[in-house]
């Protein structure tokens, strides 16, 4: 899985920016099911922490890669900005959504990613994240499918630590 993950990864961070010159992620280390991963971008050093999804439904589709992501710019542009990326372009309604136990939150989305709007909510979602064992995003595909996955939160909070230690 970490090999997957990385080069994963290096194409999604090689893509997300349009910059054909923009240095690799690096990973850095692993907790069991999350990794972290460190990319330098225009003088800024970019951190993240990524879990692949670990069961995907329906499994007679094509859902390419799925991986969830926690993000920190050591600049402060963002911090422990919470997002899904998906192998395939997300339908704006309904709006994708993530349950770890009976907590719920809505993500809006853009093209292959869905983010969290509020900065409240997305520390809502990371405490969460830290006290439970999995989590379970639903989304549907401009195609009309819809889909979801169960991530694994065992290490997202030394992974996290990590990526405060790396961009804090």
């Amino acid at each position: 899985m970490f090999r997957n993950l990385t080069l994963t990864a290096a194409f999604f961070a090689f893509f997300a920016t349009g910059e054909v010159l923009a240095q690799q992620p690096r990973a850095v280390a692993t907790y069991k099911d999350w990794s972290v991963f460190v990319r330098d971008v225009d003088g800024d050093k970019i951190c993240f922490a990524a879990a692949e999804a670990s069961d995907k439904s329906p499994k007679s589709v094509n859902h390419g890669d799925v991986f969830f992501l926690v993000a920190t710019w050591q600049s402060g542009a963002a911090s422990e900005q919470p997002s899904l990326m998906t192998g395939y372009a997300i339908d704006l309604k309904p709006e994708p959504n993530i349950r770890i136990g009976s907590d719920k939150w809505e993500m809006y989305s853009s093209e292959n990613e869905a983010f969290i709007e509020a900065g409240d909510e997305e520390q809502r979602l990371l405490r969460a994240m830290r006290r439970g064992a999995d989590m379970r995003v639903s989304a549907v595909s401009k195609r009309g499918t819809a889909t979801s996955y169960i991530v694994s939160l065992r290490g997202i909070t030394a992974a996290l630590e990590r990526v405060k230690r790396e961009c804090g």
